[in-house]
C-alpha cells in the first residue's frame, strides 16, 4: 500500500516509521526547515518529501496519483481541510484520514470537505479516560467503525455472575462476541462448551452502548441488600 503523509510532526513521523516497518511505501511530506533536518535520522531519506503538503504540485512530486491512502496530520486544521479536499476532489485519493486538532472544527471534517475519518484526539482521548474510570478493569484495545465498536480486554473476577459457567449458558449483550481467552498465557478460541475461570483475561468485540453492561458481566456480582445487610 503506498500512504502519502502531510505532516512531518511526531504523529507523522511515527506513522511513517510503523508503516514502513510494516512493508508500506510512505511518502512524508514537510515544508519546516528544523523537522526537515530531524526527519532523516528517524526516517529514510527517500521517504521525505520537502514542500508545502496543501501544494497541488507538491502533491504531485510525491506521487499522489499514485496513492491508495493519504493522511493528514499537520498542527493547523485548516491546512489538513486543504490537503484532504485536493487529495479527493483533484486527485481522487481512494482513502483520506485528517486529524482534528481543535475540537469545534470537528463538525468540518466530512464527506463534503474530502474526508473519509477524522481523528479527533481530544474526543477519543476524552472517551477513553471517561471508559477507564467506569468499568473498573476493562481496557480498550482497539476502536472500530469510529469508536462504534471496542475490542476490549475483562479478566473473569471469582465472583463474576459468569465465573465458572460455559460460554453457552451466559447471555451476552446484543452486539457482542468474545473472540479470544487468554488463560495461563495460553490463547484459547472460544466454543460453546468453554468454561470460564476466575483469572481468565476474555478478549471480546462489544458495540460502545453495551461496554458497561458487558463489564458487569465479567466483574464482581453487586451484592443485594437485605434488612440492612448484604447477602
Amino acid at each position: 500500500m503506498f500512504v502519502i503523509i502531510v505532516g512531518g510532526g511526531n504523529i507523522g513521523s511515527h506513522l511513517a516509521k510503523m508503516l514502513l516497518d510494516g512493508g508500506h511505501t510512505v511518502k512524508i511530506i514537510e515544508e519546516r526547515l528544523a523537522l526537515l533536518e530531524k526527519l532523516p535520522n528517524e526516517l529514510p531519506v527517500e521517504a521525505i518529501v520537502a514542500g508545502d503538503g496543501s501544494s497541488p504540485l507538491t502533491l504531485e512530486n510525491a506521487g499522489i496519483r499514485k496513492a491508495n491512502v493519504l493522511a493528514a496530520v499537520t498542527g493547523s486544521d485548516e491546512t489538513n481541510l486543504v490537503v484532504t479536499s485536493l487529495a479527493r476532489f483533484e486527485f481522487n485519493v481512494p482513502r483520506v484520514i485528517a486529524r482534528v486538532n481543535n475540537p469545534k472544527n470537528a463538525w468540518l471534517f466530512n464527506q463534503e470537505m474530502g474526508v473519509d475519518v477524522a481523528l479527533n484526539q481530544a474526543d477519543i482521548l476524552a472517551r477513553l479516560v471517561a471508559e477507564e474510570m467506569s468499568l473498573g478493569d476493562m481496557m480498550t484495545l482497539l476502536k472500530l467503525r469510529k469508536g462504534e465498536f471496542s475490542l476490549i480486554e475483562e479478566k473473569v473476577h471469582p465472583l463474576s455472575p459468569s465465573a465458572n459457567k460455559s460460554l453457552r449458558d451466559i447471555e451476552l449483550p446484543k452486539e457482542s462476541v468474545i473472540v479470544a481467552i487468554i488463560r495461563k498465557n495460553q490463547l484459547l478460541i472460544p466454543h460453546g462448551d468453554t468454561v470460564l475461570i476466575p483469572a481468565d483475561e476474555v478478549l471480546a468485540l462489544v458495540h460502545a452502548a453495551h461496554l458497561k453492561q458487558f463489564a458487569i458481566l465479567l466483574g464482581p456480582k453487586e451484592p443485594v441488600i437485605r434488612d440492612g445487610k448484604t447477602g
